[in-house]
This record gives C-alpha cells, structure tokens and sequence, in this order.
C-alpha cells in the first residue's frame, strides 16, 4: 500500500510530462499546413524542415549526463522538466504572436529548433525518472521486474492518450482557427506545464540516490563503459539502423493526400486518432500479454508488419482498393494513420529491454544516447526519402512513381531483419545483467 502511494507522485509529474509530450501533435498538424499553404514549400522542402526540427534531440546524450551530474537546487530531474516546457512555451508563443508576412521558412525553423530543443530536454529528464523508478527496491524481485515494464506501459498511454487527443483537436482545429491560434494555445498549455512542475519537490518521488556525487568526466566514462558491453551496443546500433535503412516518405505522403485526392484536414485528423488510439492499445495489450515475448521475435515481427502496410500503401496508390470499392478517405481514416505509427512499436519492448541492460547510476545517459540514436536515425530517413522521392520522380504535382518509392521502402525494411541477431532475448540480457552485479 506504502509503496503504491510513493508512486502516485511519479505518475502524476510523468503523467503531466508524457501526456504533453503527446499532445505536441496537436501544434505539429498545424506546421504542416502552415508550410504548405502559407509559405507555399514543396514536399521536399516540407519533409527536410520535419527532419531537421529534430537536430536537437541528437544532442540527447549531453542533456542526459547534464542532468545525472548536475544537480539544481539539489534536485537534477524535476527542473530540467521545467526548463524544457519554458523554453517550448517561448518558442510557440512569438511564432503565435508574429505578424504572418513577416515569417520566413528560416524563422520558423529556429523557433522549431528551440521548441524541440526544450522536448528533447524535459523528455530526457522524463526518461531518466522512469528508468530509476523501475530499479526500486521492492519486497520481491519478479515485483522489481515487472514494476519497470508497468511504468513504461504508463508512460506509453499517457503519451498516447495526448496524441489522440492533439491530432483529433488538430483535425478539428485546423479548420476553424488559423495555424497561430493553435501556436498560441499550445504555447500556454506549456506555460501551465512548466508552473504544475516547479512546484514539485523531487525528494516527494523517492528516487534512488546516489551514493556519490558524480561529476560530468565521471558521466561520460561511466556511459562509455556501459556502451562497451556487447548486448547494449549491438542492440542500439541494430535498433538505430532499423529506422534510418528507411527512406521515409510522410511529406511526399501528405502532398498526395491533401494534393492529388483532396482529403479534408479533418479526415487527416481522425487517421492520426486512430493510429494514436492503436499506440494506446498497443501499450495495453503490450503490459498485460506481450511483455513475456522475447524481445528480439517480438520486434522482428513488428518490422514484418511495417513492410506489409507499406505494401499496402503502394496498392492504394495504385487505386486497387479504389477499384475494390474503397473509398480514399476510408483508407486513409482506418490504415494510413496506423502506417504511420506502426515504426513507434517497436520503441516499447525496446525501451523496456535496455531499461533492464541499464546499471544504476547513468540511467539518463544511457537512455538519453538511446532516444539520441533513434532522433538520428529518423533524420538520415527523411533525407534518404527526399533522395529516393527525387530519383522516382514525385513533387508537389506529380505522383506517378510514388508506388516505386514505396516498393523500395518495403524492401529497405526487410533488410535489418538479416542482423536481428543483434537483439539479445529478455532472459540472456536479464542473465547478463545479474552477472554484472555480481562482478561489482
């Protein structure tokens, strides 16, 4: 009963964090279409600022060891969460303020490098308190065990639970306000963020303490130990290399959607719920079934899966479920948002294995350089797709060879599963695991 209210405060700060995190959807939807009609860019140009919006969340590891080794007011989780919803809160709100003739493509990129630079630093530090909450001691281990997969299933709702409700307000919203005025409300729901956070004490989340107060250099060699064991590197190199074989498409995608088949911003925004919907089912069912399956089959059959709905999208391009007697909205509302949240799957069973690899004492590093490596990853896919969208010989007007693109994806999706290998099974990391303890 004790412990089950210690954790009621964690879940509660996580909650708050992960359901925000979700909810940035909501603002996003808004981007696209701010891009597209008001700064008139072309898919390329649209997918590449998608992608380089997420520079910041490269640089993950740092914002890691910051927050192991460097300590505010005595706390080092809870004012790094404050500091990043602060510095997204002032990157939305001048967006949401400017006047529209004065933004540029290069303006709105900065204030979107700021904004994820502030995600990337509350996430990290959000990551951090799950990874630490689920080494607690607990009166048995099998407690200890499953305490770890039950606070990242939590945390995969929660953060599900936003996005459903971010892309279904945005589907919405779209249409009845202007981009900015969802830049605005945005930007304030972030400000309430940061003022819920600050009045936190993180001594209230019963964290594990450190026996030692490690410095930055201290950080750094300890995430580069943990880095050289074999089950750890292998499985974010594998993980990272997953993504970024796939030439990612989701620009080109949305041109051809709101372009060449005229779908309504609303239908969009009713797909993304229903893809967000399948996130949070999928961390259910993950929680109560799933978590018993070997990491390694269980992410392989996810990445099988990705290559038949690519398959899939190639054939609606193509109009055989239009011939069928589907019609393109229902498509796009049951399949395609799910298509473009299948890739995420694969992130919960991940999460959970290394979240058991992780020794004490760099649980934000570790994490941080995991999350660091996917953001990479999906960065050198948006720019492997803007190359395969160019060599197929899509633009804005032009959608012919769009099927090829998509052929090709499937195939660069299958490929990893050739080093799947690289995957270490639940009980030989968990025995690893032990054995290192032992060593120490």
């Amino acid at each position: 009963m004790s412990e089950s209210n210690a954790n009621n405060p964690i879940r509660k700060v996580l909650g708050l964090g992960y359901w925000v995190q979700g909810f940035r959807c909501f603002p996003w939807m808004a981007v696209n279409f701010f891009l597209k009609d008001g700064l008139n860019v072309d898919p390329s140009t649209l997918q590449l600022l998608q992608n380089s919006a997420n520079l910041p969340m490269v640089a993950k590891p740092l914002y890691g060891i910051l927050s192991d080794a460097v300590y505010i007011s005595g706390q080092h989780r809870i004012p790094y969460i404050a500091i990043g919803a602060l510095l997204q809160a002032v990157s939305w709100i001048p967006i949401a303020t400017m006047s529209p003739s004065s933004i540029s493509v290069f303006t709105i990129s900065i204030y979107l490098l700021l904004s994820n630079l502030g995600a990337s630093i509350a996430e990290v530090a959000n990551d951090a308190i799950v990874a630490e909450a689920g080494k607690q001691p607990t009166s048995s281990k099998n407690s200890r065990a499953s305490s770890s997969g039950e606070l990242q299933a939590f945390v995969w709702v929660a953060s599900s639970a936003g996005g459903i409700l971010g892309n279904l307000l945005g589907g919405i919203g779209i249409d009845r306000f202007s981009p900015q005025e969802m830049f605005l409300f945005f930007g304030l729901l972030l400000l309430l963020q940061f003022l819920l956070t600050i009045i936190v004490r993180e001594r209230s989340l019963n964290l594990p303490q450190s026996s030692t107060s490690a410095g930055i250099k201290k950080q750094l060699s300890q995430l580069f130990v943990v880095l050289k064991r074999p089950e750890i590197v292998y499985s974010i190199t594998w993980f990272a290399a997953s993504y970024s074989i796939i030439p990612a498409l989701t620009g080109t995608m949305f041109f051809y959607q709101t372009e060449n088949l005229k779908i309504e911003s609303s239908v969009l925004g009713i797909s993304k719920v229903i893809g967000q919907a399948a996130l949070l089912l999928w961390g259910v069912i993950y929680n109560r079934h799933l978590k018993s399956i070997p990491s390694r089959k269980l992410i392989s059959s996810i990445q099988v899966l990705m290559a038949v709905f690519m398959i899939s999208d190639m054939l609606f391009v193509k109009g055989v479920y239009r011939e069928m007697g589907m019609p393109d909205f229902v498509y796009v509302v049951l399949f395609s948002g799910l298509s473009e949240v299948l890739l995420f799957f694969k992130i919960l069973p991940f999460s959970v294995l290394i979240a058991q690899l992780c020794p004490p004492g760099c649980e934000g590093s570790l994490m941080a350089f995991v999350m660091s490596a996917i953001a990479l990853a999906f960065i050198v896919s948006g720019c492997l797709g803007v190359a395969l969208a160019s060599y197929v010989g899509v633009t804005a007007n032009e959608f012919s060879g769009l099927p090829n693109g998509l052929i090709i994806q499937a195939v660069c999706t299958l490929l990893p599963l050739s080093c799947s290998w690289c995957i270490p099974d639940d009980v030989k990391a968990k025995g690893r695991d032990k054995d290192s303890k032992k060593q120490q």
